[in-house]
């Protein structure tokens, strides 16, 4: 078995203070994800509904599962009932799903808002100036089981480092944007989810809170 207790330490440890770490776990089996739960890892990030759902059932009932891939509006009502927290919100009817869903199972989604600054047409997300449009059209704060936690975004795929640092600090040069004009009173608008296993050491030195690794942790993946 890979050693995942060994690579999860190894990770933390090079985790500054206050930027939590998000074990991607999509594609690995539950006995990785309970060695790391073991070393107390609370926190996996999936991305595909039936492979949470299995998880969810089996795992133990503290993990704080993350939504971490493109969502389909059809697949929400299956996750909101559990859901800890959706990463990548890419639209306003998405939100509208998620709201309605989460109004259903009596209980507030945390959602981060994806944006598309890459310049990869394979990236999903919402533009800077439509998250701009969809902050100040506002239906958002009709939404009560719904709370915006923060943003999310994903670099390039590229070994240009100065590329990579440009898009993280776009990110968080818009953070504070919208902090700024929308959640200056709203403690819970916190979060900059950047930085994956290849380039989460320049996003934590762009503001980055949270950080999504997977193929670090865990290795190739497995299924």
């Amino acid at each position: 078995m890979y050693d995942v207790k060994r690579h999860l330490s190894e990770v933390r440890r090079s985790l500054p203070q206050g930027v939590r770490l998000v074990a991607i776990s999509k594609f690995h089996p539950e006995e990785y994800i309970m060695a790391a739960y073991e070393e107390g890892q609370r926190i996996f990030g999936e991305s595909h509904e039936q492979e949470l759902a299995r998880k969810v059932e089996i795992l133990p009932k503290d993990i704080e599962w993350h939504f971490i891939g493109h969502l389909q509006t059809n697949k929400v009502k299956y996750i909101a009932p559990y859901i800890s927290m959706i990463e990548a919100v890419d639209s306003l009817k998405l939100l509208r799903e998620i709201e309605k869903q989460a109004a259903k199972a009596d209980r507030v989604v945390r959602v981060l808002l994806e944006l598309h600054i890459a310049e990869e047409a394979t990236k999903y997300g919402l533009t800077l100036d439509a998250c701009r449009q969809l902050l100040s059209d506002g239906e958002w704060r009709q939404m009560p089981h719904v709370q915006i936690c923060g943003l999310m975004m994903m670099a390039s795929n590229v070994d240009d480092e100065a590329q990579i640092c440009q898009e993280f600090q776009t990110a968080a040069n818009f953070f504070n944007e919208v902090k700024q004009q929308y959640f200056a009173d709203d403690p819970a608008f916190c979060e900059r989810s950047w930085g994956m296993s290849s380039d989460y050491h320049l996003a934590v030195s762009h503001g980055s809170t949270m950080v999504r690794i997977g193929t670090t942790i865990f290795g190739p993946r497995v299924y």
